[in-house]
């Protein structure tokens, strides 16, 4: 990652305001991507979704859950190679693990004690395709999460790998790469333009809610809506 293209934290501030579905539609406009790109599918549930918007850079690991590992343990908290690879990732940090088990998620291994490891350790949030677990002892602390499932058990959970690309929902990420999430989903934001994006998307949100007003006068027709459309330039 070049430091030059890291958020600054008013930046990060502006981003966390603003709804991944603005946020991609603020994306399509640099046309750095396509617009089928660059997001998870629905297989990845946000966990709280009465709570803002996150931000962040990815720290990647892979897990698997149903079966013990081939040497040491299985599910344990102390991992310092790990946690150093998190801590090797600039602040703010979100977490994203591939459970490689087929059909992933049979056990979680994040839920109240990772969720309070990961967040002293800068992390605001978890991205994983697999399971999360405790979800009212977690939903405590201030820590997001994003799952493809909800597990009792932490099974045999443990991590295979980390610090590699990883794939979630379709989506793959790199470790460092900004990972913005919601009540909608998760995406990516490419660096190169991240800075960009806030002003863009307030650009965007402002035309719409001209649109939206137009729609909601008393003295609404289709050609009221065309004019408002035209004068708008309303496209995303």
């Amino acid at each position: 990652m070049k430091t030059e293209q890291l958020m600054s934290p008013a930046q990060f501030a502006e981003l966390r305001k603003l709804s991944t579905c603005v946020v991609a539609s603020a994306i399509e406009t640099f046309r750095v991507r396509l617009p089928n790109t660059g997001f998870a599918n629905s297989s990845i549930r946000c966990i709280f979704d009465e709570r803002l918007p996150i931000a962040g850079y990815a720290a990647t690991g892979r897990i698997r859950t149903s079966n013990p590992p081939i040497e040491g343990h299985g599910y344990c908290y102390e991992r310092n190679d790990w946690w150093n690879h998190i801590l090797s990732i600039p602040t703010p940090r979100v977490v994203v693990i591939e459970d490689m088990d087929e059909p992933a998620g049979l056990g979680a291994l994040v839920g109240e004690v990772n969720a309070n490891i990961l967040l002293a350790l800068g992390c605001v949030g978890l991205v994983t395709n697999g399971a999360v677990r405790d979800l009212a002892e977690a939903r405590l602390a201030d820590f997001q999460m994003f799952a493809g499932n909800v597990s009792v058990s932490h099974a045999y959970a443990h991590i295979v790998e980390f610090a590699g690309a990883v794939e979630v929902g379709g989506l793959t990420i790199r470790p460092g790469e900004l990972v913005h999430g919601d009540r909608n989903g998760v995406q990516t934001v490419p660096l190169e333009i991240a800075g960009q994006v806030p002003s863009v998307a307030l650009q965007i949100m402002q035309r719409r809610q001209r649109l939206i007003e137009s729609c909601r006068s008393a003295d609404f027709s289709l050609d009221e809506l065309r004019k408002a459309i035209k004068e708008s330039d309303l496209k995303q």
